[in-house]
């Protein structure tokens, strides 16, 4: 892995440290968890910026279901806010194929603790199901680029 300096000589769009290929033109989402369930936060980073767009959390829940609520999240906010041009990187292949499905695939059980949780995940496939999005959510490749920028350091 390349070490990257922050910003990059060759980029001008952003003040992240990002290799060449991603888009500064773009949201990062990622989530935590503390144990599996345990509690459960995630936020998303505006890649050009380097701000923080939005947190949620803690909860308890799951760390997939964190990346798929963290995506669903961002797909609704740039909607609301009329964003078209940007795209979404996510480091989770599950909460991808969820969001594709449009369902969150969950083993989690349904308790009173986690009732709550239960209603805002109801509440993304709702959102999936209702909506037609075209921003893009692109893999965000661990191995070649390092950890996403908005991962929150706890590993």
């Amino acid at each position: 892995m390349e070490k990257l300096i922050n910003p990059p000589d060759y980029r001008n769009d952003t003040v992240l440290p990002l290799p060449q290929e991603v888009s500064a033109n773009a949201w990062a989402v990622d989530a935590a968890c503390s144990g599996n369930p345990g509690p459960m936060e995630y936020r998303c980073i505006d890649l050009a910026t380097g701000m923080q767009v939005f947190h949620f959390g803690p909860m308890k829940g799951t760390n997939n279901i964190g990346e798929f609520l963290a995506i669903v999240h961002a797909l609704a906010l740039m909607e609301k806010q009329g964003i078209k041009d940007k795209v979404i990187y996510s480091d989770s292949v599950n909460a991808m194929l969820w969001i594709k499905k449009m369902q969150c695939k969950t083993k989690l059980e349904r308790t009173p603790e986690t009732a709550e949780l239960y209603s805002i995940i109801i509440r993304a496939e709702q959102w999936l199901r209702t909506h037609v999005f075209r921003v893009p959510i692109i893999k965000w490749e661990t191995q070649k680029w390092g950890e996403i920028p908005a991962d929150f350091g706890r590993k």
